[in-house]
């Protein structure tokens, strides 16, 4: 019989998250499992099982943590940019990079096709919140004549692109910002109120 460890978390739940991210941290998805992540939070191996299912849901769990804190990132760089539409279009693509830098396992976790998780109504609630960051920045500008869906898919398809290429850059060394806010320049987007540039 599997008897609990001893352990002082007042929230279990939130400590096998804690331990998993660790993991990914450390040594990614591959190593990741409930017995390694019950060892690591230092409770019964059953714990995971209990509050999560299997891997799938752990990793769900993991997922709409990372979603969080990548809307909540976003957010922060919104929230202390210059109250105009083109300096909060940066904020959020500079919240984008340093994500996708500071924390490469939760985005290769949230964004990448490889990795399964299971959905639940925690991660879909999480995950909106990261889109909507984008699509309340991209309705400041005029939207394409597409459509504003297409603006919110030309913004996010440039820094993920750019997100991917920037990893080569190592963390260690300090990132400039000033390249993809030219390329957001080229875009030439026009915020509602004013007249096009020609």
């Amino acid at each position: 019989m599997d008897d609990p460890k001893p352990y002082h978390h007042g929230n279990l739940r939130e400590a096998l998250i804690e331990a998993a991210i660790e993991i990914l941290h450390e040594s990614g998805v591959g190593d990741l499992s409930l017995r390694a992540t019950a060892a690591r939070a230092g409770v019964s191996r059953m714990a995971p099982t209990h509050h999560f299912g299997g891997k799938d849901g752990l990793l769900g769990a993991v997922a709409a943590r990372a979603y969080e804190n990548f809307a909540a990132t976003m957010q922060s760089e919104f929230d202390r940019a210059e109250e105009n539409a083109h300096e909060k279009m940066r904020a959020i693509c500079k919240g984008y990079l340093m994500f996708a830098r500071n924390e490469p396992a939760l985005f290769d976790l949230i964004l990448s096709d490889e990795t399964r998780f299971q959905w639940t109504d925690e991660l879909t609630i999480s995950s909106a919140k990261s889109y909507e960051v984008l699509r309340s920045t991209c309705a400041m500008f005029k939207p394409s004549k597409h459509g504003p869906e297409i603006t919110e898919t030309l913004i996010w398809s440039l820094i993920h692109g750019y997100a991917a290429l920037s990893r080569r850059t190592p963390v260690s060394q300090e990132f400039d910002f000033r390249e993809i806010f030219a390329m957001l320049d080229e875009l030439h987007l026009t915020p509602k109120g004013q007249v096009p540039r020609r």
